[in-house]
């Protein structure tokens, strides 16, 4: 079953069809008797072969068709066409089974009882074929007619040995060995039915079993493509043997392809599992996450062998950990919108004191230009910590945005101009790069210049040196080709377990800070349906990222 994502209903999974338990017995009993009527027309014709090869190659004396040559020749050949059309006609069903069955049997009796007079009757062994004849036929007719075709059978084998009697001078006679067999024959056909039946119903149930198993395996497999878990199975030798479409939209990685190496899916998760094949139990203590491959989410992976004691196979569970954080980010912006509300008048009095002395000090007379540009930089930032304090209101209202379309690389450029003019850095320190054509971005411009304002503020501060550059590239996400933002520096980075708390609220590495600002940024991201992730910069140093909404999604509702 399958839950509707818009309306929570259950919906039945159209792809797992159920065999009807009723009709499969008797689809089973038909497809044994033709099986069976096949082997019997493969036995013809190798039993025709046979007796030919052995009459051509032995004849001094000959063993088989020493009273009639001709005969013997002639019905051996029939009985191979004969054989050999019947599996052609079973093969295209040509006609019902019980009708094959019957003038199949009673061509069998004419055509062995024929082939047993040629040789010199009962005591050529020819007529014991008859016992597998008839015992075949009883897994295949109704017990009345498998009884007539025994009797049959019973009576062309003493009507045969009753006609050499009365043909042959000087007599010779072997009724007992006639009778014999003929007693033989009707037994089989007597204790065959209850077998046969004993068989067609095993081979149902066996077959029934078999529809319940491939059901069931269809159906965990719908389910565990369905779950909104996502799942990987690893063999032994890191080969991918199972993937749901969760995993699949993580990792990557069409779904429907031949089995791969965990390599070459994903080289991160791969180096993941080796670490924890070599100790649980550090890997455990350490947590380590990975980014999805459409550089949008961090994903922590789960390894759990499938069997008790260190089995070889794995199940990977791949937690997406934007899910668990945005529910505990809502209990924490419930406090967090508590503390701002107290704190904002407070904030707001000497922000507002500033600013108008700012702007009183700019009406002076005797200003001259650098008091005035320090004038205007105490007012502009008067102004942006007002700004920000709305924002941080406006968190519990994740809804509350003003977005603008942005040609992004203006947008940065202009944004770098004013950041350094603003911190007294040096332009050339802020390097912009561009891959491809320049992507148009949908977001609220306040919240994108706090968010890269704070980000560029934190990589000036904490990592780079006086002479280190601070790379904004501009570019899309290879996976899901959406719009993207990469603040990197090549400072001293973030250890791993701090990167797992960066974007906690109240947590800091710096002893003077408050703990908010990466906090605030993600959010004011997450507001705008972008987001913002940390990664680790080959080298050295740091990389934030931001992914920002897709631009199909704005177009359309555009």
């Amino acid at each position: 079953m399958q839950a509707d994502s818009s309306t929570g209903e259950l919906k039945s999974p159209a792809a797992v069809r159920i065999a009807p338990a009723s009709q499969a017995p008797q689809q089973d009993t038909d497809e044994l008797s033709w099986r069976i009527l096949q082997l019997l027309n493969v036995f013809r014709v190798l039993v025709s072969v046979f007796l030919l090869l052995l009459f051509a190659s032995v004849d001094q004396p000959r063993i088989i068709g020493t009273q009639s040559p001709t005969l013997f020749v002639a019905v051996c050949g029939l009985y191979l066409g004969v054989g050999v059309g019947n599996m052609l006609a079973v093969s295209r069903r040509w006609a019902s089974k019980t009708i094959q069955v019957s003038w199949s049997v009673a061509f069998d009796i004419t055509t062995i009882t024929i082939l047993s007079h040629a040789s010199g009757g009962i005591s050529s062994g020819l007529a014991n074929l008859l016992i597998i004849i008839i015992g075949a036929s009883a897994l295949i007719l109704p017990r009345k007619r498998t009884l007539m075709a025994g009797s049959m059978a019973a009576l062309a084998i003493l009507g045969d040995q009753a006609w050499i009697f009365l043909n042959t001078t000087p007599v010779t006679t072997d009724f007992t060995a006639a009778g014999l067999l003929s007693g033989i024959i009707l037994i089989m056909a007597v204790l065959m039915d209850p077998l046969a039946r004993r068989i067609q119903a095993t081979e149902a149930l066996a077959r029934q079993r078999g529809v319940d198993l491939e059901n069931l395996a269809e159906l965990n497999q719908y389910i565990v493509q369905h779950l909104r878990e996502s799942i990987v199975v690893v063999d032994k030798e890191n080969q991918v043997r199972l993937m749901n479409a969760s995993a699949a939209n993580i990792l990557g990685s069409p779904r429907r392809q031949p089995a791969r190496h965990l390599s070459e899916i994903s080289p991160r998760l791969y180096m993941l599992l080796k670490a924890w094949r070599r100790n649980p139990e550090e890997f455990r203590q350490a947590q380590p996450s990975f980014i999805a491959a459409d550089g949008d989410r961090v994903i922590n992976p789960q390894f759990a062998p499938l069997k008790e004691k260190g089995g070889d196979a794995m199940l990977v569970f791949l937690e997406d950990t934007s899910v668990l954080a945005e529910k505990v980010q809502q209990s924490k912006l419930a406090s967090l919108g508590r503390l701002t509300a107290s704190i904002a008048h407070e904030v707001r009095n000497p922000v507002g004191a500033m600013s108008h002395a700012a702007q009183l000090l700019r009406e002076s007379a005797v200003m001259t230009s650098t008091e005035r540009r320090l004038t205007d930089i105490i007012h502009t930032n008067g102004l942006r910590v007002s700004q920000i304090i709305d924002n941080v209101l406006q968190l519990s209202r994740r809804d509350t945005t003003a977005p603008e379309r942005l040609q992004l690389e203006h947008w940065v450029s202009a944004f770098a101009d004013e950041y350094c003019q603003t911190q007294q850095v040096a332009r050339e320190r802020l390097l912009i790069s561009c891959a491809g054509p320049p992507p148009e971005v949908q977001i609220d411009p306040s919240h994108l210049h706090q968010v890269l304002w704070n980000l560029c503020e934190n990589a000036i501060k904490y990592a780079c040196g006086k002479d280190q550059v601070i790379d904004l590239k501009i570019g899309r996400l290879r996976g899901s080709d959406r719009p993207c933002l990469e603040i990197g520096d090549r400072g001293k980075g973030i250890s791993e377990t701090d990167a797992e708390r960066i974007f906690e609220p109240f947590f800091t590495g710096d002893n003077g800070g408050t703990g908010l600002g990466l906090f605030i940024c993600r959010e004011l991201c997450e507001c705008n349906g972008a987001s913002l992730i940390y990664q680790p910069r080959p080298g050295g140093g740091s990389v934030f990222r931001i992914t920002f909404s897709d631009p199909q999604r704005w177009e359309n509702k555009t």
